[in-house]
């Protein structure tokens, strides 16, 4: 059904011409905005189009009055693929994955605690709210080795000036390459945005969801059999968990039998309305355009999340659940389920001043929140609240040459009562030649996430009670043409973890954490450029927090505009991180987990690539992990890296994408 609705939706286009020179990024800011400590990528459009074809389009996201527009480059692959370069997944697209360069959950309130598959979903806060002109879509199709296979579609318009909606999908199938490793994800999300036509009423709505399942193998019981001439398929090697029998890739196999079935569902709606002063301007004679400038705004905010976490094995080795997980089975082989389902409905009402009629990016907010939390536990059910109220002031100068930021929050009563939250930024922008200057400050002190609670499903007999965690970070970042630094510090207090397959702790000392990062890029001739990314992180070896202390990834690219309308960028992409205590994966828990007994010490990875664009068309061609071959037992790819203890990377994986744009 899904190949059918896609190819539908293809052919059903075809009154649609190509949009000029545009792409869509899933995530804002990519590298630059992870090793960058804060820093964004400059986002640009460059359009080659015919008089007629002129569009306007841009972007903002939920909580920004910042607008952007849309990123036409094609040299970095992180636009077009899942997982961005500074992540690491377990080895196959849509598998459980952790940053390699480090960024705390520095949030307080609520928070279940399944976090390992945030990549693939969709959230209110990156959902970007479309400004245009003209309809605009956007469809993505990716092919690799496996039989995997990735479908994106997006599209936006206005009907009219003050009204937008759009849609986003995408799915990734990906059955693997070892045993048990086959991933399915969906996500979804509509969105719509209304102003009235006196500018005084204004109206967001989002809707969007995930249906994320993903089999777990455990990891391969012997590494050593990876270079085992008898196991090159690697569907012979030996793994931890699942049938391992006559389980074979198929993309139309979307079950999972031994794995992870995560779901979430989102409601959002927004309403204001704002006193302030009018004015008009005559277009013509029958024409008005009537302008507000707001000094008074009442907002409401409502939210309603659905969440469901379920590990699921149907068939399971009793001995090896009792000796990794602690849970005991009546039989040798019975079905394992753990469950946990969360409702959490919001209410927030919010007052914003605005000090300057004209500039509606000066203003002070203050708010207050009600959140009703109802848990559906294996061990039955419980009903949580918080109450907490926040406050924002936020100043981009007319001129915009300054940014500045200053906002907090405090819970003061329910579940986590007495988290709270406090940041302020400083920014300066200089000139086109100098950039920008970014100077930030973050405290947060939280309640550890519920699943280190002991009602929760998953904490599996351990104890409770954790104190709360306090997290202090601060930095800067500088950004302009030639080169983009940054540094921040992380001091956290009381941090909670897995460590083993089960067991919960909290380290009780502080662990500080200095992060040193740079990108550039360098023109080593007309058409050959040469981008460098790196980052330096300095913490503690006994600390239960693991990245590997220098991350650094280079593209040698021959790169350019050839004829009137090609545009093409190929060369090498390779990632190299030094060895480190990689987390470990809790299948059950779905946690990444706290090791010291397996260093990972990995191979740089070395991809070489092709992509071009024509016009609104753009294609990619991928030759991956070509690091991996090897002249052992016979020619081969199977010098395979790791991602994990026991849970190896692919080899060879040839990709294939295609990216249309179209313009109504």
């Amino acid at each position: 059904m899904k190949i059918i609705f896609f190819l539908l939706l293809v052919f059903g286009l075809h009154s649609l011409v190509f949009a000029q020179d545009l792409e869509i990024i899933r995530r804002a800011g990519a590298i630059g905005k992870s090793v960058g400590a804060g820093s964004q990528r400059q986002d640009t459009i460059a359009f080659e189009h015919r008089k007629d074809d002129t569009l306007f389009l841009s972007y903002r996201y939920l909580d920004s009055t910042r607008r952007s527009t849309l990123d036409s480059s094609i040299s970095d692959f992180d636009h077009y693929y899942s997982v961005p370069s500074y992540w690491q997944n377990l080895g196959n697209n849509g598998a459980a994955a952790t940053a390699l360069i480090y960024n705390s959950f520095a949030k307080p309130g609520w928070d279940a605690g399944f976090h390992s598959f945030d990549l693939y979903r969709f959230t209110t806060e990156g959902t970007k709210l479309y400004k245009t002109n003209r309809p605009f879509s956007m469809l993505a199709y990716q092919l690799a080795s496996g039989k995997e296979q990735m479908i994106q579609v997006v599209h936006t318009q206005n009907p009219r000036p003050n009204v937008n909606f759009g849609f986003d999908y995408r799915l990734i199938n990906a059955p693997g390459l070892f045993l048990n490793q086959n991933n399915n994800h969906n996500a979804w999300r509509l969105y719509g945005n209304y102003q009235g036509k006196r500018k005084r009423y204004n109206g967001t709505i989002i809707l969007l969801g995930s249906n994320i399942r993903a089999s777990q193998n455990g990891g391969i019981v012997n590494d050593s059999q990876l270079v085992d001439k008898n196991r090159k398929q690697r569907f012979a090697v030996d793994v931890n968990l699942g049938d391992i029998n006559g389980y074979r890739p198929n993309p139309f196999v979307t079950s999972v039998k031994t794995g992870n079935i995560y779901k979430d569902f989102t409601f959002f709606l927004r309403q204001s309305y704002d006193l302030g002063k009018k004015d008009s301007i005559a277009i013509n004679d029958s024409t008005t355009e009537y302008l507000f400038y707001p000094k008074l705004r009442f907002q409401h905010t409502f939210t309603f999340n659905k969440y469901s976490y379920r590990y699921l094995d149907v068939e399971a080795d009793s001995t090896l659940y009792e000796n990794w997980f602690a849970i005991r089975l009546p039989n040798a082989n019975d079905t394992v389920v753990l469950n946990e389902k969360w409702q959490i409905l919001s209410n927030d009402f919010s007052l914003l001043q605005f000090p300057d009629t004209k500039n509606t990016a000066e203003f002070f907010l203050a708010g207050a929140t009600i959140q009703n939390i109802k848990g559906t536990l294996d061990s039955g059910n419980t009903n949580l609240h918080n109450i907490f109220v926040h406050a924002e002031y936020r100043n981009r100068t007319r001129n915009k040459k300054w940014d500045i930021l200053a906002k907090g929050e405090l819970y003061f009563n329910g579940y986590n009562a007495g988290d709270y939250g406090a940041y302020a930024s400083l920014s300066r922008y200089f000139n086109k030649r100098w950039g920008y200057v970014n100077l930030f400050f973050n405290n947060v002190n939280r309640s550890p996430s519920f699943i280190f609670d002991p009602r929760s499903s998953f904490n599996l007999g351990n104890a409770g009670n954790f104190k709360k965690e306090n997290i202090i970070s601060f930095g800067a970042t500088a950004n302009n043409p030639f080169v983009q630094l940054g540094f921040t510090n992380y001091l956290i207090t009381n941090y909670a973890y897995f460590e083993g397959n089960t067991k919960t702790a909290q380290f009780s000392k502080p662990i500080n954490i200095s992060r040193f990062s740079a990108s550039t890029k360098l023109k080593l001739s007309k058409k050959i450029n040469w981008y460098i990314e790196g980052a330096l992180q300095l913490t503690d070896a006994a600390a239960p927090i693991k990245v590997p202390n220098i991350y650094t990834r280079n593209r040698l690219a021959f790169e350019g505009k050839f004829y009137k309308n090609l545009m093409l960028s190929t060369g090498l992409d390779v990632r190299y991180f030094t060895p480190y205590k990689a987390y470990g994966f809790s299948a059950v828990t779905g946690q990444f987990v706290t090791q010291d007994s397996v260093t990972i010490k990995n191979l740089p990875d070395v991809a070489a690539f092709l992509h071009f664009r024509i016009r609104g068309f753009a294609a990619y061609i991928r030759a991956e992990n070509l690091n991996t071959v090897s002249t052992l037992n016979g020619f081969g790819f199977i010098n395979n890296n790791f991602a994990a203890p026991h849970y190896p990377t692919p080899g060879l994986i040839i990709r294939v994408g295609i990216r249309w744009w179209f313009l109504n």
